[in-house]
């Protein structure tokens, strides 16, 4: 059944919605309850001297998004996560903790040495903010549920760093950057003196 909306309503819509209105003909979709997955449409005019307009679908001269795809039969499931490749949360909150405090030792270290404006180092619920005046801030911090450590950076911008057990380190799948050497070489380039975080 198609629902209809009195045309005293129609004016307190938005005005691309009554555009809508007045471009577009009444709709309706009629209701098939054998095969639901079909996308089908009916023109039916108003009937004369009827000002109400029917919301119930748009589908005669615009475009239609329906949920299912065309060709439903070859569809296939997304891959499963392999959850048991990612750290216990202990284990994860260990070596993640590990890594947040030595870096901010070292870049405490590295700030002493460096002779740049606005150099600030700073933690604070679980979060490593190093900023350095009109370069720009990084921010790390652990993303336990994805178990990752999250880096924002102003040249290389947001990464995500998985645990590789094989290598030790925190490693940025997409590009297989270490988040110790990514950092060493955007400070060094940024501040004009070498780093060693590792």
């Amino acid at each position: 059944m198609a629902a209809f909306v009195p045309s005293r309503l129609i004016r307190r819509l938005p005005r691309p919605i009554r555009f809508l209105h007045r471009c577009l003909p009444s709709v309706s979709l009629p209701h098939d309850s054998s095969n639901s997955s079909k996308c089908v449409s009916e023109r039916r005019p108003p009937p004369p001297g009827d000002k109400r307009i029917d919301f119930s679908t748009f589908r005669a001269n615009c475009r239609v998004f329906c949920s299912r795809p065309a060709n439903s039969g070859n569809l296939q499931a997304p891959a499963a996560i392999d959850y048991s490749s990612l750290l216990q949360e202990d284990e994860f909150h260990k070596l993640a903790d590990a890594t947040i405090h030595a870096l901010q030792e070292k870049l405490e270290e590295y700030g002493d040495g460096c002779q740049i404006d606005g150099f600030d180092v700073d933690y604070g619920n679980e979060v490593l903010t190093l900023k350095l005046g009109s370069l720009g801030t990084y921010v790390i911090n652990k993303q336990t549920p994805n178990r990752q450590i999250w880096l924002s950076s102003p040249v290389s911008g947001p990464s995500r760093f998985d645990w590789d057990q094989g290598s030790h380190a925190w490693i940025y799948r997409r590009t297989k950057a270490n988040l110790l050497s990514l950092l060493e070489n955007e400070l060094a380039e940024l501040c004009g003196e070498p780093l060693s975080l590792s």
